[in-house]
């Protein structure tokens, strides 16, 4: 499968074709927000990214920044080739439950030891994620967790077609 031809960033734009392979964590500036059922169930200006080639960044969140009982884990896992294995959540308020809506790596890969105690969290699920005053966009087709905002470009790994990036 060939590459697709990246969309050009425009001024204070990043290009995911531009992120590395293996990815990269970065410290976020911006304040997270998360709600679900209306209520806001995270909130933190600790947050940080991973950037990987073709992916909008994932925002992990210290898990202490979400209200008492927000994350119950749920049974499954998975395995990334950088970051390790991971282990999932479901994610809950007033009464909703979002079933595997966020996970975390407890014992992350080397280069990754700062994801120990954060989350990450699909934000197709829920109400409302927002980086800074923005409310992002989940990342297509509903495997991948990234967040889409105004300040990438892509096309991103997850829409039709995108199997073989």
């Amino acid at each position: 499968m060939r590459r697709p031809t990246p969309e050009p960033p425009g001024p204070g734009q990043e290009s995911v074709w531009d992120y590395p392979r293996p990815p990269r964590v970065e410290q976020v500036p911006q304040r997270i927000t998360i709600r679900l059922a209306g209520e806001l169930i995270a909130d933190t200006r600790s947050a940080v990214r991973v950037l990987e080639t073709s992916h909008p960044p994932v925002y992990y969140l210290p898990i202490a920044d979400f209200v008492p009982g927000a994350l119950v884990a749920a049974a499954g896992s998975s395995f990334c080739e950088f970051k390790g294995a991971a282990r999932y959540f479901d994610v809950q308020s007033g009464g909703t439950v979002r079933e595997g809506a966020a996970w975390n790596y407890p014992q992350p890969s080397p280069g990754f030891e700062t994801l120990v105690d954060k989350v990450a969290v699909y934000a197709g699920p829920m109400d409302e994620c927002t980086v800074g005053s923005e409310v992002v966009v989940p990342q297509p087709g509903g495997f991948y967790g990234g967040w889409v905002t105004s300040a990438v470009v892509g096309p991103f790994k997850g829409t039709p077609g995108s199997m073989g990036w």
